[in-house]
């Protein structure tokens, strides 16, 4: 038997015990801070060998090697290059010290940076370092992978694809989320879930941020989406300082008290994150012993999913609207900006198709002459971040298509996969591999089926070969096949019979091309609206449609209530009680002022337009200080705002500050020459303490103070006490902020704060990070905000207590 089917056959039969915390193990067996833990547990391996083993005799079925940051862009910190070696000797030594009664998860950390599109690391390259360390992996002999504390959707997909296209182990993917339920760049766990699963990932769940309590709700909002076992490993509550140390305010009985409730919400794989130790997970071996797993109910999930929102098809769920206006045929100034690489007005199409009423967005770049690959890649990028809908990617290009999917941060759907033989062969094995649902065009080579009857034979002809490449009835969208009625008198009747077929008969969803059915045909509007509510009465599941048609969209409201498939009509009184009001507040982008515009690029995060919307501006007779003080700092505090609302998320956050660092850089010229110069709010030192080496928080934080007006003076990471003490005597600033992200790091934080105190500098301090609390902050006698918008606020109000 392979370990894989091991593995799933011990789920079946109880709830598998996972092992705890490692890195407060070791610090408290002497590993010292600032030095490099993989290769300090090379050097030391008794105080590893004794931590692993200690885990196996508190209870754990699956122990994780001490590999979590053993990937080359975290050991180059420390001037480490072979990142595989150290893998695998990390897991040989696991292998060790528990034998073969107890299994070894290579565990797999962040490279701590941010992958495109919510950062700079190429998703590929992502990939590349992942292999490596996977490569180190199982050469040391790991049963199974285990990928955890993610905040970002894109990362952990680069990690399992990397475990994937070189083994077939078991793997589990964790993702974290804050204590308001979604990840730093804002994916929920029902997200990141239908996007990991349908990916591949054997089991799926959350690790670290929270204690268990918080983490049960997590629990709850998967389960009844998942097709793959949970997994929970919470931290042992929250942080806090006692003297130098760090300790956590849970302890191991309390901690344990929560298996029960784990397990009856569908935790199968349960263990320890930060605070726990071989004595916790001793504790929740005994609350679960007897209580009985269980395993997810659903085989299969209709579903796709962005990395900030889902949509999951029920046979009951409303009609679904794809906005279709992403697409050049017809359209010359899109077709233009698309040969241009410029992505304005996909941006401005995505924006208002989500606002009128869009469940999906399809996307499609074919313009002759076009790199479509490149373009798509660029859209993708663009569209992950600024919308929350998920994408249907639409080309016949069959390499588009899986350009398209291997970087898109969710499960996406596929327009589509028909039964010419080499679609068939080429794309169902790239949709699977991906994750993807794909639409299932029922043409072949030879035939364009006039009668429903062909088509439902076609279908199903299709769905076998589907099938057998390892897709269910859920990951296919029938389409209708409608033709024009102005050729095709009986085009209609034969897309209905077509539909509802698919719904009595065949029981998949189906989807059609709404506008198809009028081409030629004068005041197509209401052909199309009149077509709809017969689809709808047929069953039909989406439409591809232009959301912008309110009568269109009025209908598609009604005809949900009339099938039923909106209860009590909430949905439909919603829709009218805000239509007027949103006539009222979306103006049109048209009939905005050049400076309005600036406005409007800032708060949708426009890099690539900001500069020209700054230059007509200008030209308008507004002084580039007029711009910056009256324009432009007022559009970020309102980003601030839409953050604080969580109606943006870190992507949106960092893409409106870098939007504004663009026009700034552009205007700094202008500003000096006219003597308009702007003064300096105050001046900033920011560092990540010693023994830290991540500062992406850091970094953001630093560009947002900027951009409110404030100098900045970034350390780095990883810096001792003694080094910000002298940068406080060197540059006299009007606050200190420190950032660190582990728990054994952040009494690192108390030392520098008592030096200073004692080298006579009373400047004042601000705290943060993900392990840091306000009542941190305040024991050390310094400020706390928990992220950039926050520390721009908390800093403006310390400054001004101060004069």
């Amino acid at each position: 038997m392979n370990t894989k089917r091991k593995i799933r056959n011990l789920l079946q039969k109880r709830v598998l015990i996972l092992d705890g915390a490692t890195g407060t193990e070791l610090h408290a067996r002497g590993m010292p801070t600032g030095v490099c833990p993989e290769m300090w547990c090379i050097e030391n391996p008794d105080a590893l060998h004794t931590i692993h083993a200690a885990y196996k005799k508190a209870g754990s079925d699956i122990v994780f090697t001490f590999t979590f940051g053993a990937n080359r862009m975290k050991l180059r910190e420390y001037g480490i290059e072979n990142a595989r070696n150290v893998n695998t000797q990390l897991a040989l030594l696991a292998k060790r010290a528990v034998g073969k009664e107890v299994l070894v998860a290579g565990n797999i950390g962040p490279t701590g940076h941010f992958i495109e599109p919510f950062g700079n690391l190429s998703f590929d390259e992502a990939v590349e370092i992942f292999k490596e360390q996977v490569q180190g992996l199982l050469e040391g002999g790991v049963d199974l992978f285990a990928i955890e504390t993610m905040m970002d959707i894109q990362e952990a997909r680069a990690a399992l694809l990397a475990v994937k296209e070189m083994t077939g182990h078991f793997t589990i993917v964790t993702m974290t989320y804050e204590s308001n339920g979604y990840t730093l760049s804002g994916t929920d766990p029902v997200s990141a879930l239908i996007t990991l699963q349908s990916l591949g990932a054997d089991a799926v769940g959350c690790n670290c941020s929270t204690g268990p309590d918080a983490m049960l709700n997590f629990i709850a909002a998967m389960k009844p989406c998942a097709t793959v076992p949970l997994v929970a490993k919470p931290n042992a509550g929250m942080p806090r300082l006692a003297g130098k140390k760090t300790v956590f305010d849970m302890g191991h009985e309390e901690f344990a008290s929560f298996g029960k409730k784990f397990v009856a919400g569908g935790v199968n794989l349960i263990g320890g994150c930060c605070g726990t130790t071989p004595e916790y997970i001793r504790s929740l071996k005994k609350k679960v012993a007897r209580t009985p797993a269980i395993m997810p109910v659903r085989k299969s999930l209709s579903a796709v999913s962005s990395a900030r929102g889902f949509r999951i098809f029920e046979h009951d769920s409303p009609l679904c609207i794809v906005g279709e206006r992403i697409n050049p045929t017809g359209k010359k100034a899109l077709q233009q900006e698309l040969l241009e690489g410029t992505m304005t007005l996909v941006r401005q199409m995505a924006n208002e198709q989500e606002r009128q009423g869009a469940d999906l967005l399809d996307v499609n770049v074919g313009v002759h002459g076009i790199d479509e690959i490149n373009t798509i890649r660029k859209v993708i990028h663009l569209l992950s971040t600024s919308t929350a809908l998920p994408l249907v990617i639409d080309s016949p290009n069959i390499e588009t298509i899986h350009a398209a999917l291997r970087i898109y941060p969710g499960r996406a759907l596929i327009n589509s996969i028909s039964g010419e033989a080499h679609k068939l062969k080429t794309l169902l094995p790239i949709a699977k591999k991906y994750g993807a649902m794909f639409i299932l065009l029922p043409i072949t080579e030879n035939e364009i089926p006039a009668t429903a009857a062909r088509r439902a034979h076609i279908i199903k002809e299709i769905y076998q070969a589907a099938k057998r490449a390892g897709f269910s009835k859920d990951d296919i969208i029938a389409d209708g096949l409608v033709m024009t009625v102005a050729s095709h008198p009986h085009a209609v009747t034969e897309a209905l019979k077509t539909v509802a077929w698919c719904r009595d008969r065949f029981k998949c969803r189906t989807i059609l091309g709404l506008s198809n059915v009028s081409f030629g045909m004068p005041e197509r509007k209401w052909l199309n609206a009149a077509f709809l509510s017969m689809a709808q009465a047929s069953g039909l599941t989406m439409a591809i449609a232009n959301p912008a048609d309110r009568d269109l969209m009025n209908i598609k409201m009604a005809g949900n209530v009339f099938t039923q498939k909106d209860r009590n009509a909430a949905s439909y009184i919603r829709h009218f009680s805000q239509q007027p009001a949103l006539e009222q507040t979306v103006p049109c982008k048209e009939l905005a002022s050049p400076v309005q515009k600036v406005s409007e690029a800032i708060l949708e995060g426009n890099r690539d337009g900001i500069i020209d919307v700054v230059e007509r501006a200008l030209a308008s007779g507004t002084t580039p200080a007029a711009l910056v003080d009256d324009v432009m700092i007022p559009a970020i505090i309102r980003v601030g705002g839409f953050f604080d609302q969580r109606k943006y998320f870190l992507p949106q956050l960092i893409a409106s500050a870098e939007a504004m660092k663009a026009a700034l850089g552009h205007l700094e010229p202008r500003l000096k020459h006219a003597k308009e110069a702007r003064t300096w709010k105050g001046v900033i030192i920011l560092a990540t303490v010693k023994g830290d080496i991540h500062d992406i928080g850091k970094n953001i934080i630093a560009l947002m103070l900027k951009n409110h007006g404030y100098r900045i003076i970034d350390l780095g990471k990883d810096v001792p006490p003694e080094a910000i003490v002298k940068a406080i005597k060197n540059n006299q600033p009007d606050i200190v902020g420190l950032s660190a992200l582990m728990t054994t790091t952040m009494v690192n934080m108390k030392e520098a704060t008592d030096l200073a105190r004692t080298e006579g500098y009373s400047c004042p301090f601000i705290l943060g990070g993900a392990v840091v609390t306000k009542t941190y902050a305040a024991s050390i006698g310094a400020s706390y905000a928990k992220d950039g918008v926050e520390a721009v606020r908390v800093i403006d109000q310390v400054l001004k207590s101060r004069k």
